[in-house]
């Protein structure tokens, strides 16, 4: 049985200075994707069940959370239950990631948005995943994506805010790996897979840092022998090529790729690499990785994942997906994304949670008039202090410790009589 004081399995209470981290990190996050020009957005943690399961969410359709409809009748409920088909109770589900709600979003308010929307959104979202080291069933994501641009310089904006918040942040050694969804398609093509094997090919070649290049060769022999075979010489030489890192140029990208093959998407990358080339901030680097796959089934080109030397998986990933809006518009609208794992990233850095206002205490005798005890709070406040009250104890190295722990910086005792805030002895924590 659950303990009944313990959060719900797979997900987090955070107290006041996890909270405070958080925070400072979340802020650092939106005042750098402010300033690069995105707007931040809110949308519903619930949307329309059928929405959510349209196929436009990939394998989290399967971890989503639904929400049963109100009023079910008992006798629908059994029906629901002896069809083994328990989704038809639910009309509504938690939203699993924040890109299905964006398109959702843009699909309702175009008209109301710029030609190129650029957005924000900070969230958090739930899985029914496993509860596990670095997944959990809720967590926040932080998206940023460029709606209405089909040029490359979408996902240079992209990437740039994105590594400038990874060097706020202070996360060094962040590798972002880039492909290009056409360059996948056009190894299967070269290897000989048709195009109906290309989803199941790309899932397995998604598995190649698991299962290795004999565990990917096995399992696409299962479909394709040949093409298997194919597949095997062009990972055999790209893992060496990998391990060193394969820069964004015109003739890194030409070196690991079969002559004729999969040269579609290459001039984009080529553009990418250029464009940023000097102007990532240090501890960022970009490469590429000809192996990505990135599992969603709705991206159309582009896809990039960091990488980072601390964490076991990525700590952020995206990608464009031309075709999702046009779902809800019935006319594509080109657009791409980027998302920040945060669960992963705020493990990795180390911020001061007492960053900000100055905090000071004011310890009052217990027969200090309340109204005196709000003159002196109201002030220091006006100033610009984090001003917390205390009663006075009898052990106050119990309460100078605690505040000190706390981050306070100082703290003044406050006796009956006192209304002006300059006469107040300061008292510096630490002492």
């Amino acid at each position: 049985m659950a303990n009944p004081v313990n959060p719900p399995r797979g997900m987090r209470d955070f107290l006041p200075e996890d909270k405070a981290r958080r925070e400072r990190a979340l802020g650092i996050i939106r005042r750098v994707y402010r300033n690069h020009g995105f707007d931040e957005i809110e949308t519903p943690v619930v949307e329309d069940h059928a929405r959510l399961h349209s196929g436009l969410g990939g394998d989290n359709e399967k971890l989503s959370f639904s929400i049963l409809k109100r009023g079910i009748k008992p006798e629908a409920l059994a029906a629901a239950v002896a069809a083994g088909d328990a989704e038809q109770l639910a009309d509504l589900g938690l939203r699993f990631d924040l890109t299905v709600p964006l398109a959702r979003f843009y699909a309702t308010h175009r008209a109301e948005l710029p030609p190129v929307f650029r957005s924000i959104q900070i969230a958090p979202v739930w899985r029914a995943e496993r509860p596990q080291k670095g997944r959990y069933r809720q967590f926040v994501q932080a998206d940023i994506d460029v709606i209405g641009e089909a040029g490359v310089i979408a996902e240079i904006e992209l990437i740039t805010a994105t590594s400038q918040v990874l060097a706020q942040l202070g996360l060094k050694d962040c590798v972002i790996r880039v492909n290009d969804r056409r360059i996948l398609f056009g190894l299967l093509d070269h290897c000989g897979f048709a195009p109906e094997e290309h989803s199941a090919a790309l899932i397995t070649v998604d598995k190649l840092d698991k299962i290795g290049v004999e565990g990917v060769v096995t399992e696409l022999a299962e479909r394709n022998e040949a093409g298997a075979e194919a597949m095997r010489g062009i990972l055999a030489g790209v893992d060496s090529a990998l391990a060193a890192g394969i820069p964004v140029t015109r003739e890194a990208i030409s070196g690991v790729l079969p002559e004729g093959a999969a040269t579609e998407g290459v001039e984009s990358l080529v553009t990418l690499g250029e464009s940023l080339a000097g102007g990532l901030p240090e501890g960022v680097e970009i490469r590429f990785d000809p192996t990505l796959v990135r599992g969603m089934g709705y991206y159309t080109g582009t896809i990039f994942e960091i990488a980072h030397p601390g964490s076991g998986s990525s700590v952020g990933g995206g990608g464009r997906y031309d075709g999702m809006i046009g779902r809800f518009l019935g006319q594509d609208v080109p657009a791409v994304g980027f998302s920040i794992g945060f669960e992963r990233v705020v493990d990795l850095i180390e911020l001061d949670a007492n960053a900000g206002p100055e905090s000071v205490a004011l310890v009052a005798d217990a027969d200090t008039p309340l109204e005196e005890l709000m003159v002196l709070k109201r002030a220091l406040v006006a100033d610009g202090l984090r001003v917390r009250l205390e009663k006075r104890q009898k052990n106050m190295k119990t309460l100078v410790a605690r505040l000190e722990a706390e981050g306070f910086a100082r703290f003044a005792n406050v006796r009956p009589g006192t209304r002006d805030a300059a006469e107040l002895a300061w008292r510096d924590l630490g002492e």
